[in-house]
């Protein structure tokens, strides 16, 4: 029997932590060790798939599956293909910079705080979601995936709520209220969300009788099982639901501002680096390949969304004056390239919104993270109270201003290849969208460069003439991210190489084709 590796990058997270959760009290920094530990652990078990996953080879590979709930037809089946495996990935790569970056945000508060932040916990959770993302992405079983795809709200719920942002210009009363109002908002949000995709979990188990997605694939694709068009419609419509809240996709969007607004910097990057992944990612999994007609029957409503997601994100972003709402507003633009990518139905916009979702990770890491050091040095979110800051801290400034490139999609930078896919596979069966989405582009650059501008140019303002530049922690977490930008900017070879047959499948999934040039190349 072979060793059960996908199930190890799973379980050694939450082992962990258990393992982080029993520390003694006292012993806080031993804590954060042992976190930290076993997030490069699993990080190793992920370069791990990552080697032993063969691109040319089956499309489910690193299989397990056994008897579970067997009456219910229910099994724990695990198997990747290229998309999970990247993304899989880029959840391992993330944790131990999370993790770094937020090394004293658990802290004990100041003498005289009402409260007090256990770091035992705090890590313990960022383990927690680890684990349930990694299996959500692992999950061949329509059931076990949607166990940790409602699961994971739980230790977020916890994260946002109990270990909220320091930079709060209000009381601490005043501050706890807000930060309760962004985790019940994130979570009554996802869990209705959830109950809706539970109902068509359970609608697709009568029409079907199992949650195997490879059996219900092969069903479909024999002839054996057939859904009456308006079952496979309404059963379309609870997943994609779930998944479009999750993502965010307007108008399901409203949550994750104020969730990233109250969150420290490494909780916001979590949701919107990786937990938010797994909406996009069930996208492609689920709905496109278990329901493709309903899928090919709801594009065009799902395309219109996309584009005013990408739209109306970014001119939100430009009129913020929170840094924190400002990334959150350009996550939600991103987020649309990504799901109209999804739904162009062309293998380079497939391509490309696999590769955003990994590109997207990165950049939103960098400039968050780095936004995180700033803020905790000046104590606001506020742009206003920023001026000058290249001026004492050049190197936070650096690290600021190619974290904010990359989310602009300048060409060299990661995103830029996978946005460009994206808009090149818009266009070529939707032109009138692929054009409006492009507007995105230039209202990103505004937003983005205006922020630079107000918060790192001009006079040195007296708040922030003492400001220190990165520390050695901090550009521990900062200079791999900026690397890895600047590596998949020119060369995103490695990426494209392993998710491209996972899109040539799923474009076979809805009998899809790229349409043919309007033009023929001149002979």
């Amino acid at each position: 029997m072979s060793f059960p590796l996908l199930t190890a990058t799973a379980v050694l997270p939450a082992v962990g932590a258990i393992a982080t959760a029993a520390v003694p009290a006292a012993r806080r920094t031993a804590a954060k060790w042992l976190a930290l530990l076993v997030s490069l652990a699993t990080l190793v078990l992920a370069i791990v798939v990552l080697v032993r996953f063969d691109p040319g080879g089956a499309r489910y590979q690193l299989t397990e599956s056994h008897a579970w709930i067997a009456d219910f037809g229910v099994r724990y089946e695990l198997g990747v293909d290229g998309i999970a495996v990247a993304l899989l990935a880029l959840t391992a790569l993330l944790i131990p910079f999370i993790i770094l970056a937020g090394w004293h945000d658990a802290d004990p508060l100041e003498t005289g705080s009402k409260r007090w932040r256990p770091t035992q916990g705090f890590f313990a959770l960022i383990l927690a979601v680890e684990a349930m993302v990694i299996i959500s992405f692992e999950a061949t079983d329509v059931f076990l995936f949607y166990i940790f795809f409602e699961a994971m709200l739980i230790p977020m719920y916890f994260l946002i709520g109990g270990f909220g942002d320091r930079a709060h210009a209000g009381s601490d009363e005043n501050a706890a209220a807000q930060r309760s109002y962004a985790a019940v908002k994130f979570l009554l949000y996802n869990l209705v969300g959830g109950l809706i995709m539970l109902a068509a979990v359970i609608g697709l188990y009568v029409v079907a009788g199992n949650f195997s997605l490879a059996e219900i694939a092969q069903a479909r694709a024999n002839g054996s099982l057939h859904m009456a068009t308006s079952t496979e419609r309404w059963l379309f419509l609870g997943f994609f639901f779930a998944f479009a809240v999750k993502a965010p996709l307007w108008p399901l969007h409203t949550w994750l501002p104020n969730a990233m607004q109250e969150s420290t910097a490494p909780v916001a990057v979590l949701i919107t680096a990786v937990v938010d992944k797994v909406g996009t990612f069930a996208m492609l999994r689920f709905c496109l390949q278990l329901f493709p007609e309903a899928s090919k029957w709801a594009t065009p409503a799902i395309l219109v969304l996309a584009v005013i997601s990408i739209i109306y994100g970014a001119l939100l972003a430009v009129g913020q004056r929170d840094i924190k709402r400002l990334v959150a507003y350009a996550s939600i633009s991103h987020f649309g390239f990504i799901i109209l990518g999804i739904f162009a139905m062309t293998s380079q916009g497939q391509s490309g919104a696999t590769l955003y979702m990994v590109n997207h990770g990165i950049s939103t890491a960098a400039l968050m993270l780095v936004a995180g050091f700033l803020i905790s040095r000046r104590g606001s979110r506020l742009i206003a109270d920023y001026g000058g800051v290249q001026k004492v801290a050049p190197v936070l400034a650096g690290t600021f201003l190619i974290g904010g490139l990359a989310t602009l999609s300048l060409p060299g930078l990661a995103p830029f290849v996978s946005e460009f896919l994206v808009l090149v596979g818009t266009f070529t069966r939707y032109p009138a969208l692929g054009i409006i989405a492009t507007l995105g582009i230039v209202l990103a650059a505004l937003y983005t460069l205006v922020l630079y501008q107000r918060t790192m140019t001009g006079p040195v303002k007296p708040e922030v003439s003492a400001m220190p530049d990165l520390r050695a922690r901090e550009l521990v977490v900062v200079t791999p991210l900026i690397v890895l930008l600047i590596f998949l900017g020119v060369y995103p070879k490695p990426v494209t190489d392993i998710v491209n047959p996972a899109v040539k499948q799923t474009m076979s999934d809805v009998h899809k084709t790229d349409p043919k040039p309007a033009v023929e190349a001149a002979k």
